[in-house]
């Protein structure tokens, strides 16, 4: 295919107009050979109009529109389709407001093949191994994220250090093993829930190091109820993990 050698870069947008054209741009100063899609939710700011018009000259990029808010997970997974479909080698997710800095790309796209080494299946921009960091945080957050780490490493039976985060380059070839339909997660539970399927489907993980910066322009679109729900997804998923039931 067209795309056989080419790495696909997914951002899902609500109401990022402030971050996405620069974004946009400098993504491809950093790795000019990607193409990027933007996934929006119908953004009330004019997101997707603006990512509409801009793809108009410019190749590279590509929108799809969504009719509304339908959850991170599902995003994900839209952009994992059409990696898929359209014949991608890579596909690479990242959060549109700068806390997934453009700067680490180049070392995505070299950590997927390194040389001498294995290839990896699941390139993971990890926030918790040497060299990596978070800026703009609390204690309570950071309390929180490494919580949630060290719950879904136990019962999903995962091993890389950092489970949560989004920053992330997978191997297309193996996301084609994964049945989305069994996915349950739509939100913050989807990050730990799609490493638990790939693991399942024989993934080879790597961390590369990530210093996250929180958002500095825009609204966090962060959720209680939600992230109580990731809380009993994981732990369901545990369940089976840990019992073998299920598909």
């Amino acid at each position: 295919m067209a795309n056989a050698e080419k790495t696909l870069v997914t951002v899902a947008t609500y109401n990022e107009m402030e971050n996405l054209p620069e974004l946009v741009e400098q993504v491809f100063a950093t790795v000019p050979e990607v193409d990027l899609l933007v996934i929006d939710d119908n953004s009330p700011d004019g997101t997707g109009r603006w990512c509409d018009e801009k793809s108009a000259a410019e190749p590279r990029l590509n929108c799809l529109h969504r009719e509304g808010k339908l959850g991170l997970g599902t995003a994900t997974i839209a952009g994992m389709k059409y990696a898929i479909e359209h014949g991608y080698r890579f596909v690479l997710n990242m959060d549109a407001d700068f806390s997934h800095h453009p700067r680490y790309l180049p070392d995505f796209l070299a950590g997927m093949d390194p040389p001498g080494d294995p290839p990896v299946d699941v390139l993971i921009g990890s926030r918790y191994v040497p060299g990596g960091g978070v800026e703009g945080w609390g204690l309570k957050r950071h309390f929180m994220s490494r919580g949630v780490n060290l719950y879904s490493r136990w019962l999903l039976g995962l091993k890389p250090k950092d489970c949560s985060g989004a920053f992330r380059c997978y191997r297309t070839a193996l996301l084609e093993r994964v049945d989305f339909d069994c996915v349950r997660s739509r939100g913050y539970a989807f990050q730990e829930e799609i490493l638990w399927h790939l693991k399942r489907a024989g993934a080879r993980f790597a961390e590369t190091p990530i210093v996250f910066v929180d958002r500095q322009r825009g609204s966090s679109k962060i959720d209680a109820r939600e992230a109580i729900l990731a809380l009993w997804i994981i732990f369901a998923l545990g369940v089976r993990n840990w019992t073998g039931a299920g598909p």
